[in-house]
């Protein structure tokens, strides 16, 4: 037996938000929770927190004088 409600899944997966079944069943768990605004259980990243991202992971080396 499944912990998944699947008949209120693919109602709000293919009826709520118009997947197609392929593009539905495709989907993992995870995927149709945050389109359902269920997902993350996580706040949005702040300014702050993606500046700490870029210092620790930049794209470039910065040179002396680059601001």
């Amino acid at each position: 037996m499944s912990g998944f409600a699947w008949p209120q899944l693919m109602r709000a997966g293919m009826q709520g938000l118009r997947l197609p079944p392929d593009q539905f069943w495709a989907l993992t768990p995870a995927e149709l929770a945050l389109m359902l605004g269920q997902g993350g259980g996580r706040a949005p990243m702040t300014r702050a927190g993606l500046e700490a991202l870029q210092d620790a992971y930049p794209d470039r080396v910065k040179e002396s004088g680059d601001g």
